[in-house]
Protein backbone atom coordinates (compact mmCIF):
# COMPACT_ATOMS: atom_id res chain seq x y z
CA UNK A 1 0.00 0.00 0.00
CA UNK A 2 1.48 3.39 -0.99
CA UNK A 3 1.28 6.51 1.12
CA UNK A 4 -1.39 8.05 -1.06
CA UNK A 5 -3.78 5.21 -0.27
CA UNK A 6 -3.45 5.57 3.51
CA UNK A 7 -6.36 7.53 4.96
CA UNK A 8 -5.23 10.72 6.70
CA UNK A 9 -6.64 12.05 9.95
CA UNK A 10 -8.37 14.79 7.96
CA UNK A 11 -9.98 12.19 5.68
CA UNK A 12 -11.34 10.36 8.70
CA UNK A 13 -12.65 13.54 10.30
CA UNK A 14 -14.58 14.55 7.21
CA UNK A 15 -15.98 11.06 6.80
CA UNK A 16 -17.16 11.30 10.40
CA UNK A 17 -18.68 14.69 9.57
CA UNK A 18 -20.55 13.20 6.62
CA UNK A 19 -21.87 10.33 8.74
CA UNK A 20 -23.03 12.65 11.52
CA UNK A 21 -24.64 15.05 9.05
CA UNK A 22 -26.57 12.19 7.44
CA UNK A 23 -27.78 11.20 10.89
CA UNK A 24 -28.85 14.83 11.40
CA UNK A 25 -30.94 14.59 8.23
CA UNK A 26 -32.81 11.48 9.33
CA UNK A 27 -33.63 12.71 12.87
CA UNK A 28 -36.24 15.25 11.61
CA UNK A 29 -37.13 12.85 8.78
CA UNK A 30 -38.09 10.18 11.31
CA UNK A 31 -40.31 12.82 12.96
CA UNK A 32 -42.01 14.43 9.94
CA UNK A 33 -42.11 11.47 7.54
CA UNK A 34 -44.46 9.29 9.60
CA UNK A 35 -46.85 12.25 9.90
CA UNK A 36 -47.28 12.15 6.11
CA UNK A 37 -47.93 8.41 6.34
CA UNK A 38 -50.88 8.64 8.78
CA UNK A 39 -53.66 8.42 6.13
CA UNK A 40 -51.96 5.43 4.48
CA UNK A 41 -51.47 3.69 7.83
CA UNK A 42 -55.14 4.36 8.69
CA UNK A 43 -56.30 2.70 5.48
CA UNK A 44 -53.99 -0.27 6.08
CA UNK A 45 -54.18 -0.86 9.84
CA UNK A 46 -57.30 1.11 10.81
CA UNK A 47 -57.54 3.21 13.96
CA UNK A 48 -59.02 6.58 14.89
CA UNK A 49 -57.29 9.94 15.14
CA UNK A 50 -56.42 9.36 18.81
CA UNK A 51 -54.55 6.11 18.18
CA UNK A 52 -53.05 7.26 14.88
CA UNK A 53 -51.75 10.42 16.55
CA UNK A 54 -49.44 8.28 18.65
CA UNK A 55 -47.42 7.53 15.52
CA UNK A 56 -45.99 11.01 16.04
CA UNK A 57 -46.62 11.49 19.77
CA UNK A 58 -44.91 8.27 20.91
CA UNK A 59 -41.68 9.23 19.14
CA UNK A 60 -41.75 12.84 20.36
CA UNK A 61 -42.50 11.97 24.00
CA UNK A 62 -39.84 9.26 24.21
CA UNK A 63 -37.35 11.58 22.54
CA UNK A 64 -38.11 14.49 24.87
CA UNK A 65 -38.26 12.38 28.01
CA UNK A 66 -34.93 10.65 27.37
CA UNK A 67 -32.76 13.35 25.83
CA UNK A 68 -31.18 14.43 29.14
CA UNK A 69 -30.63 10.84 30.27
CA UNK A 70 -29.13 10.00 26.87
CA UNK A 71 -26.61 12.81 27.21
CA UNK A 72 -25.63 11.67 30.70
CA UNK A 73 -25.35 8.07 29.50
CA UNK A 74 -23.00 9.13 26.71
CA UNK A 75 -20.79 10.93 29.20
CA UNK A 76 -20.62 7.75 31.31
CA UNK A 77 -20.30 4.85 28.88
CA UNK A 78 -19.04 6.66 25.77
CA UNK A 79 -20.53 8.90 23.09
CA UNK A 80 -19.60 6.60 20.22
CA UNK A 81 -21.27 3.65 21.94
CA UNK A 82 -24.46 5.67 22.40
CA UNK A 83 -24.34 6.90 18.79
CA UNK A 84 -24.01 3.35 17.48
CA UNK A 85 -26.72 2.09 19.84
CA UNK A 86 -29.10 4.82 18.68
CA UNK A 87 -28.52 3.98 15.02
CA UNK A 88 -29.02 0.27 15.70
CA UNK A 89 -32.31 1.10 17.45
CA UNK A 90 -33.31 3.19 14.42
CA UNK A 91 -32.51 0.35 12.03
CA UNK A 92 -34.12 -2.48 14.01
CA UNK A 93 -37.29 -0.63 15.00
CA UNK A 94 -37.76 0.71 11.46
CA UNK A 95 -37.57 -2.79 9.99
CA UNK A 96 -40.01 -4.10 12.60
CA UNK A 97 -42.41 -1.21 11.95
CA UNK A 98 -42.28 -1.99 8.25
CA UNK A 99 -43.36 -5.56 9.03
CA UNK A 100 -45.91 -4.89 11.79
CA UNK A 101 -49.57 -5.88 11.29
CA UNK A 102 -50.74 -3.87 14.31
CA UNK A 103 -51.12 -0.15 15.00
CA UNK A 104 -50.48 -0.74 18.71
CA UNK A 105 -47.18 -2.47 17.99
CA UNK A 106 -46.27 0.30 15.55
CA UNK A 107 -46.82 2.96 18.22
CA UNK A 108 -44.77 1.03 20.80
CA UNK A 109 -41.94 0.67 18.30
CA UNK A 110 -42.14 4.38 17.56
CA UNK A 111 -41.49 5.05 21.25
CA UNK A 112 -38.35 2.89 21.05
CA UNK A 113 -37.38 4.82 17.93
CA UNK A 114 -37.66 8.03 19.96
CA UNK A 115 -35.15 6.66 22.48
CA UNK A 116 -32.83 5.93 19.55
CA UNK A 117 -33.27 9.49 18.32
CA UNK A 118 -32.31 10.89 21.73
CA UNK A 119 -29.15 8.75 21.78
CA UNK A 120 -28.15 9.79 18.25
CA UNK A 121 -28.79 13.51 18.75
CA UNK A 122 -27.00 13.94 22.08
CA UNK A 123 -23.96 11.88 21.09
CA UNK A 124 -23.64 13.34 17.57
CA UNK A 125 -22.98 16.88 18.79
CA UNK A 126 -20.39 15.70 21.34
CA UNK A 127 -18.63 13.53 18.76
CA UNK A 128 -18.45 16.38 16.28
CA UNK A 129 -16.97 18.68 18.93
CA UNK A 130 -14.16 16.19 19.63
CA UNK A 131 -13.26 15.78 15.94
CA UNK A 132 -13.03 19.48 15.08
CA UNK A 133 -11.29 22.22 17.02
CA UNK A 134 -10.54 25.90 16.61
CA UNK A 135 -11.86 27.64 13.51
CA UNK A 136 -12.97 24.32 11.97
CA UNK A 137 -15.50 23.61 14.72
CA UNK A 138 -18.02 26.37 13.89
CA UNK A 139 -17.84 25.40 10.23
CA UNK A 140 -18.50 21.75 11.08
CA UNK A 141 -21.46 22.70 13.25
CA UNK A 142 -22.81 24.93 10.48
CA UNK A 143 -22.88 21.83 8.26
CA UNK A 144 -24.69 19.99 11.05
CA UNK A 145 -27.30 22.74 11.32
CA UNK A 146 -27.78 22.77 7.57
CA UNK A 147 -28.28 19.00 7.62
CA UNK A 148 -31.05 19.38 10.20
CA UNK A 149 -32.60 22.04 7.98
CA UNK A 150 -32.48 19.76 4.94
CA UNK A 151 -34.23 16.98 6.86
CA UNK A 152 -36.87 19.38 8.15
CA UNK A 153 -37.44 21.15 4.82
CA UNK A 154 -37.44 18.21 2.44
CA UNK A 155 -38.40 15.36 4.77
CA UNK A 156 -42.16 15.64 4.15
CA UNK A 157 -41.72 15.80 0.38
CA UNK A 158 -39.23 12.92 0.24
CA UNK A 159 -41.40 10.83 2.56
CA UNK A 160 -44.46 11.54 0.45
CA UNK A 161 -42.61 10.42 -2.68
CA UNK A 162 -41.62 7.12 -1.08
CA UNK A 163 -45.12 6.53 0.33
CA UNK A 164 -46.83 7.35 -2.95
CA UNK A 165 -44.64 5.00 -5.02
CA UNK A 166 -43.86 2.14 -2.63
CA UNK A 167 -46.19 2.50 0.37
CA UNK A 168 -45.80 3.68 3.95
CA UNK A 169 -43.85 0.59 5.01
CA UNK A 170 -41.13 1.42 2.48
CA UNK A 171 -40.52 4.69 4.33
CA UNK A 172 -39.40 2.79 7.43
CA UNK A 173 -37.32 0.35 5.40
CA UNK A 174 -35.57 3.37 3.84
CA UNK A 175 -34.82 4.77 7.32
CA UNK A 176 -33.34 1.40 8.27
CA UNK A 177 -31.13 1.33 5.17
CA UNK A 178 -29.85 4.87 5.82
CA UNK A 179 -29.08 3.98 9.45
CA UNK A 180 -27.10 0.93 8.36
CA UNK A 181 -25.16 3.01 5.81
CA UNK A 182 -24.19 5.48 8.53
CA UNK A 183 -23.01 2.61 10.71
CA UNK A 184 -20.88 1.26 7.86
CA UNK A 185 -19.57 4.61 6.64
CA UNK A 186 -18.74 6.62 9.70
CA UNK A 187 -18.71 4.68 12.93
CA UNK A 188 -15.49 2.70 12.26
CA UNK A 189 -13.65 6.04 12.08
CA UNK A 190 -15.23 7.67 15.13
CA UNK A 191 -13.06 7.84 18.25
CA UNK A 192 -14.63 6.92 21.56
CA UNK A 193 -14.86 9.58 24.23
CA UNK A 194 -16.42 9.92 27.65
CA UNK A 195 -16.38 12.27 30.61
CA UNK A 196 -14.27 10.84 33.48
CA UNK A 197 -16.09 13.17 35.90
CA UNK A 198 -19.59 12.29 34.65
CA UNK A 199 -22.35 12.17 37.25
CA UNK A 200 -24.91 9.40 37.58
CA UNK A 201 -28.12 9.31 35.55
CA UNK A 202 -31.21 10.69 37.27
CA UNK A 203 -33.44 7.68 36.59
CA UNK A 204 -36.27 8.73 38.97
CA UNK A 205 -36.44 12.15 37.32
CA UNK A 206 -36.37 10.68 33.82
CA UNK A 207 -39.12 8.16 34.57
CA UNK A 208 -41.38 10.64 36.39
CA UNK A 209 -40.99 13.33 33.72
CA UNK A 210 -41.72 10.92 30.86
CA UNK A 211 -44.69 9.41 32.71
CA UNK A 212 -46.14 12.89 33.31
CA UNK A 213 -45.78 13.69 29.60
CA UNK A 214 -47.48 10.42 28.61
CA UNK A 215 -50.36 10.96 31.04
CA UNK A 216 -50.92 14.55 29.91
CA UNK A 217 -50.78 13.62 26.23
CA UNK A 218 -53.23 10.74 26.70
CA UNK A 219 -55.65 13.13 28.42
CA UNK A 220 -55.37 15.68 25.62
CA UNK A 221 -55.86 13.06 22.90
CA UNK A 222 -58.83 11.32 24.57
CA UNK A 223 -60.58 14.52 25.69
CA UNK A 224 -62.59 15.25 22.52
CA UNK A 225 -63.82 11.65 22.16
CA UNK A 226 -64.57 10.65 25.76
CA UNK A 227 -65.42 14.10 27.10
CA UNK A 228 -63.23 16.35 29.21
CA UNK A 229 -65.29 15.55 32.30
CA UNK A 230 -65.03 11.77 31.85
CA UNK A 231 -63.42 9.74 34.63
CA UNK A 232 -60.66 8.55 32.29
CA UNK A 233 -59.63 12.03 31.16
CA UNK A 234 -59.87 13.56 34.63
CA UNK A 235 -57.85 10.66 36.04
CA UNK A 236 -55.14 11.15 33.43
CA UNK A 237 -55.00 14.90 34.05
CA UNK A 238 -54.83 14.32 37.79
CA UNK A 239 -52.15 11.69 37.28
CA UNK A 240 -50.11 14.13 35.18
CA UNK A 241 -50.29 16.73 37.96
CA UNK A 242 -49.26 14.20 40.62
CA UNK A 243 -46.40 12.87 38.51
CA UNK A 244 -45.18 16.37 37.74
CA UNK A 245 -45.26 17.28 41.43
CA UNK A 246 -43.34 14.11 42.25
CA UNK A 247 -40.82 14.99 39.53
CA UNK A 248 -40.27 18.46 41.02
CA UNK A 249 -39.84 16.97 44.50
CA UNK A 250 -37.38 14.37 43.20
CA UNK A 251 -35.33 17.00 41.36
CA UNK A 252 -35.14 19.25 44.41
CA UNK A 253 -33.81 16.36 46.51
CA UNK A 254 -31.45 14.88 43.92
CA UNK A 255 -27.73 15.56 44.20
CA UNK A 256 -27.44 15.36 40.40
CA UNK A 257 -30.87 16.29 39.01
CA UNK A 258 -31.94 15.73 35.43
CA UNK A 259 -33.20 19.33 35.38
CA UNK A 260 -31.74 21.92 37.74
CA UNK A 261 -34.94 23.76 38.65
CA UNK A 262 -32.99 26.58 40.30
CA UNK A 263 -32.40 28.00 36.81
CA UNK A 264 -36.05 28.98 36.70
CA UNK A 265 -35.19 31.72 39.20
CA UNK A 266 -33.89 33.69 36.21
CA UNK A 267 -36.92 35.44 34.63
CA UNK A 268 -35.27 35.68 31.21
CA UNK A 269 -34.57 31.94 31.30
CA UNK A 270 -38.30 31.32 31.75
CA UNK A 271 -38.98 33.58 28.77
CA UNK A 272 -36.58 31.59 26.60
CA UNK A 273 -38.39 28.34 27.44
CA UNK A 274 -41.54 29.74 25.84
CA UNK A 275 -39.83 30.08 22.45
CA UNK A 276 -39.67 26.36 21.54
CA UNK A 277 -43.20 25.85 22.86
CA UNK A 278 -44.40 28.65 20.58
CA UNK A 279 -42.59 27.26 17.53
CA UNK A 280 -44.01 23.84 18.41
CA UNK A 281 -47.53 25.22 18.04
CA UNK A 282 -47.05 27.69 15.20
CA UNK A 283 -44.68 25.64 13.03
CA UNK A 284 -44.02 22.01 13.98
CA UNK A 285 -47.69 21.11 14.49
CA UNK A 286 -48.54 22.59 11.08
CA UNK A 287 -45.96 20.30 9.47
CA UNK A 288 -48.03 17.42 10.85
CA UNK A 289 -51.58 18.63 10.16
CA UNK A 290 -51.39 20.71 6.97
CA UNK A 291 -50.37 17.68 4.84
CA UNK A 292 -53.33 15.76 6.27
CA UNK A 293 -55.64 18.64 5.26
CA UNK A 294 -54.16 18.62 1.76
CA UNK A 295 -54.74 14.86 1.51
CA UNK A 296 -58.08 14.61 3.31
CA UNK A 297 -59.80 17.73 1.98
CA UNK A 298 -58.10 18.58 -1.31
CA UNK A 299 -57.50 14.98 -2.33
CA UNK A 300 -53.76 15.32 -2.96
CA UNK A 301 -51.55 12.26 -2.79
CA UNK A 302 -48.78 11.92 -0.20
CA UNK A 303 -46.04 13.31 -2.45
CA UNK A 304 -48.15 16.28 -3.56
CA UNK A 305 -49.04 17.02 0.07
CA UNK A 306 -45.37 16.96 1.09
CA UNK A 307 -44.51 19.18 -1.87
CA UNK A 308 -47.34 21.58 -1.00
CA UNK A 309 -45.87 22.45 2.41
CA UNK A 310 -42.42 23.21 0.97
CA UNK A 311 -43.10 26.98 1.27
CA UNK A 312 -43.61 26.35 4.99
CA UNK A 313 -40.51 24.23 5.56
CA UNK A 314 -37.96 25.51 3.02
CA UNK A 315 -37.27 28.81 4.85
CA UNK A 316 -35.70 26.74 7.64
CA UNK A 317 -32.74 26.13 5.32
CA UNK A 318 -31.69 29.76 5.16
CA UNK A 319 -33.58 31.96 7.64
CA UNK A 320 -31.83 30.61 10.79
CA UNK A 321 -28.47 31.43 9.17
CA UNK A 322 -29.67 34.93 8.30
CA UNK A 323 -30.95 35.35 11.85
CA UNK A 324 -27.51 34.48 13.21
CA UNK A 325 -25.94 37.24 11.13
CA UNK A 326 -28.62 39.79 12.03
CA UNK A 327 -28.03 39.02 15.73
CA UNK A 328 -24.68 40.82 15.43
CA UNK A 329 -26.59 44.08 15.16
CA UNK A 330 -30.03 43.46 16.71
CA UNK A 331 -30.94 41.84 20.01
CA UNK A 332 -31.91 38.15 19.51
CA UNK A 333 -34.97 38.77 21.67
CA UNK A 334 -36.15 41.57 19.38
CA UNK A 335 -35.50 39.45 16.28
CA UNK A 336 -37.45 36.58 17.81
CA UNK A 337 -40.35 38.89 18.61
CA UNK A 338 -40.37 40.21 15.04
CA UNK A 339 -40.31 36.63 13.78
CA UNK A 340 -43.39 35.65 15.78
CA UNK A 341 -45.25 38.73 14.50
CA UNK A 342 -44.43 37.67 10.93
CA UNK A 343 -45.63 34.14 11.73
CA UNK A 344 -48.85 35.54 13.20
CA UNK A 345 -49.49 37.49 10.00
CA UNK A 346 -48.95 34.31 7.99
CA UNK A 347 -51.37 32.33 10.17
CA UNK A 348 -54.05 35.02 9.78
CA UNK A 349 -53.61 35.04 6.00
CA UNK A 350 -53.70 31.24 5.89
CA UNK A 351 -57.20 31.35 7.38
CA UNK A 352 -58.38 32.02 3.82
CA UNK A 353 -57.58 28.41 2.88
CA UNK A 354 -60.38 26.72 0.96
CA UNK A 355 -61.01 23.18 -0.31
CA UNK A 356 -61.81 24.58 -3.75
CA UNK A 357 -58.82 26.94 -4.03
CA UNK A 358 -55.51 25.83 -5.42
CA UNK A 359 -52.14 26.07 -3.72
CA UNK A 360 -51.38 29.58 -5.01
CA UNK A 361 -53.19 31.63 -2.33
CA UNK A 362 -51.53 29.56 0.41
CA UNK A 363 -47.91 30.01 -0.70
CA UNK A 364 -47.34 33.49 0.75
CA UNK A 365 -48.98 32.70 4.13
CA UNK A 366 -46.93 29.51 4.49
CA UNK A 367 -43.76 31.39 3.55
CA UNK A 368 -44.50 34.01 6.20
CA UNK A 369 -45.05 31.32 8.84
CA UNK A 370 -41.82 29.57 7.85
CA UNK A 371 -39.78 32.79 7.75
CA UNK A 372 -41.30 34.05 10.98
CA UNK A 373 -40.53 30.86 12.88
CA UNK A 374 -37.10 30.63 11.25
CA UNK A 375 -35.91 33.78 13.03
CA UNK A 376 -36.31 32.48 16.62
CA UNK A 377 -35.40 28.96 15.43
CA UNK A 378 -31.91 30.15 14.57
CA UNK A 379 -31.45 32.13 17.78
CA UNK A 380 -33.13 30.35 20.66
CA UNK A 381 -30.42 27.72 21.24
CA UNK A 382 -27.86 30.47 21.86
CA UNK A 383 -30.40 32.48 23.86
CA UNK A 384 -31.00 29.52 26.17
CA UNK A 385 -27.40 29.63 27.42
CA UNK A 386 -26.85 33.39 27.22
CA UNK A 387 -29.47 34.24 29.87
CA UNK A 388 -27.81 32.22 32.65
CA UNK A 389 -24.30 32.29 34.19
CA UNK A 390 -21.68 30.64 31.98
CA UNK A 391 -21.06 27.83 34.46
CA UNK A 392 -24.74 26.82 34.16
CA UNK A 393 -24.78 26.80 30.34
CA UNK A 394 -24.65 23.01 29.96
CA UNK A 395 -27.67 22.40 32.18
CA UNK A 396 -29.51 25.33 30.57
CA UNK A 397 -29.00 23.83 27.12
CA UNK A 398 -30.26 20.46 28.34
CA UNK A 399 -33.39 21.95 29.89
CA UNK A 400 -34.03 23.91 26.71
CA UNK A 401 -33.74 20.81 24.51
CA UNK A 402 -36.11 18.91 26.80
CA UNK A 403 -38.64 21.75 26.77
CA UNK A 404 -38.34 21.98 23.01
CA UNK A 405 -39.22 18.35 22.30
CA UNK A 406 -41.79 18.12 25.09
CA UNK A 407 -43.45 21.31 23.87
CA UNK A 408 -43.65 19.95 20.34
CA UNK A 409 -45.25 16.73 21.59
CA UNK A 410 -47.87 18.62 23.60
CA UNK A 411 -48.53 21.02 20.70
CA UNK A 412 -49.15 18.16 18.27
CA UNK A 413 -51.47 16.39 20.70
CA UNK A 414 -53.36 19.57 21.63
CA UNK A 415 -53.94 20.72 18.06
CA UNK A 416 -54.99 17.23 16.99
CA UNK A 417 -57.50 17.07 19.84
CA UNK A 418 -58.77 20.57 19.06
CA UNK A 419 -59.26 19.69 15.40
CA UNK A 420 -61.36 16.66 16.32
CA UNK A 421 -63.40 18.56 18.90
CA UNK A 422 -64.06 21.59 16.69
CA UNK A 423 -64.86 19.42 13.67
CA UNK A 424 -67.31 17.33 15.69
CA UNK A 425 -69.04 20.46 16.99
CA UNK A 426 -69.24 22.03 13.54
CA UNK A 427 -70.58 18.83 12.00
CA UNK A 428 -73.22 18.47 14.72
CA UNK A 429 -74.45 22.03 14.15
CA UNK A 430 -74.42 21.66 10.35
CA UNK A 431 -76.31 18.35 10.49
CA UNK A 432 -78.96 19.89 12.75
CA UNK A 433 -79.31 22.94 10.49
CA UNK A 434 -79.83 20.68 7.48
CA UNK A 435 -82.07 18.21 9.33
CA UNK A 436 -79.66 15.37 8.60
CA UNK A 437 -79.23 12.33 10.83
CA UNK A 438 -75.61 11.29 11.17
CA UNK A 439 -74.91 7.54 10.71
CA UNK A 440 -72.19 7.64 13.39
CA UNK A 441 -71.22 9.95 16.23
CA UNK A 442 -69.91 13.33 15.17
CA UNK A 443 -66.72 12.68 17.16
CA UNK A 444 -66.12 9.39 15.31
CA UNK A 445 -66.64 11.03 11.92
CA UNK A 446 -64.41 13.96 12.92
CA UNK A 447 -61.72 11.54 14.07
CA UNK A 448 -61.83 9.74 10.73
CA UNK A 449 -61.64 12.96 8.74
CA UNK A 450 -58.76 14.22 10.91
CA UNK A 451 -56.77 11.06 10.20
CA UNK A 452 -57.29 11.42 6.46
CA UNK A 453 -58.82 7.92 6.26
CA UNK A 454 -61.86 8.73 4.12
CA UNK A 455 -61.92 5.25 2.68
CA UNK A 456 -62.11 3.64 6.10
CA UNK A 457 -64.98 5.91 7.06
CA UNK A 458 -67.13 5.19 4.03
CA UNK A 459 -66.51 1.45 4.31
CA UNK A 460 -67.64 1.37 7.92
CA UNK A 461 -70.54 3.80 7.36
CA UNK A 462 -71.85 3.57 3.78
CA UNK A 463 -74.05 6.63 4.31
CA UNK A 464 -70.96 8.73 4.93
CA UNK A 465 -70.91 10.20 1.46
CA UNK A 466 -72.37 13.04 -0.51
CA UNK A 467 -73.90 15.70 1.71
CA UNK A 468 -72.54 14.34 5.00
CA UNK A 469 -69.00 14.10 3.68
CA UNK A 470 -69.24 17.64 2.32
CA UNK A 471 -70.46 18.89 5.70
CA UNK A 472 -67.66 17.02 7.48
CA UNK A 473 -65.00 18.43 5.15
CA UNK A 474 -66.36 21.95 5.61
CA UNK A 475 -66.41 21.50 9.39
CA UNK A 476 -62.81 20.27 9.35
CA UNK A 477 -61.68 23.26 7.27
CA UNK A 478 -63.53 25.65 9.60
CA UNK A 479 -61.84 23.94 12.55
CA UNK A 480 -58.43 24.48 10.97
CA UNK A 481 -59.27 28.16 10.46
CA UNK A 482 -60.08 28.49 14.17
CA UNK A 483 -56.80 26.76 15.03
CA UNK A 484 -54.89 29.19 12.81
CA UNK A 485 -56.56 32.14 14.56
CA UNK A 486 -55.56 30.74 17.95
CA UNK A 487 -52.00 30.14 16.72
CA UNK A 488 -51.81 33.74 15.50
CA UNK A 489 -52.89 35.00 18.93
CA UNK A 490 -50.33 32.75 20.65
CA UNK A 491 -47.60 34.01 18.31
CA UNK A 492 -48.51 37.64 19.07
CA UNK A 493 -48.43 36.96 22.82
CA UNK A 494 -45.06 35.24 22.48
CA UNK A 495 -43.76 38.20 20.47
CA UNK A 496 -44.83 40.52 23.28
CA UNK A 497 -43.03 38.35 25.85
CA UNK A 498 -39.88 38.35 23.71
CA UNK A 499 -39.93 42.12 23.28
CA UNK A 500 -40.60 42.71 26.98
CA UNK A 501 -38.33 40.13 28.63
CA UNK A 502 -35.60 39.25 26.12
CA UNK A 503 -34.87 42.51 24.31
CA UNK A 504 -31.85 43.18 26.55
CA UNK A 505 -30.06 40.10 25.19
CA UNK A 506 -26.67 41.14 23.91
CA UNK A 507 -25.83 40.83 20.22
CA UNK A 508 -23.38 38.08 19.38
CA UNK A 509 -19.77 38.93 20.16
CA UNK A 510 -16.68 38.04 18.21
CA UNK A 511 -16.18 35.13 20.56
CA UNK A 512 -19.64 33.85 19.70
CA UNK A 513 -18.91 34.09 16.02
CA UNK A 514 -15.59 32.27 16.21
Amino acid sequence: MDAASIPTAADNRYKVLVAICISAVIIPLVFTGPAISIPSVARDLGGDQASLGWIVNAYAIAFGGCVMAAGALGDQIGRKRCFVTGLVIFAVTSVLIGLTPSLLVLNLLRALEGIGGALVLTSATSLLAQEFEGAERPRAFSFLGTAFGVGLAFGPMASGFVIEHWGWRALYFAIAVISILILMLGTPRIRESRDPDAQGIDWPGTILFTAALVSLTFAIVLGPQQGWASAMVLGLLGGAVVLLAAFVAAELKSAHPMLDLSLFRYPRFIGVQLLPVATGFSFVALIVYLPIWFMAIQGRDAFAAGLAILPLTAPMLVVPLIAGRLARFVSPGVLSGIGFLIAAAGALLLMRLSPEAGLGPMILPMLLIGIGNGLPWGLMDALSVSVVPKERAGMAAGIFTTMRVAGEAIAIAAIGAALVGLTAHGLTVAAADNAISLPASAAAIASTISSGAHGAATNESPALDGTIMALANAAYTDALRVILLVLAVLAILTAAICLLTLREGRPATQTDEA
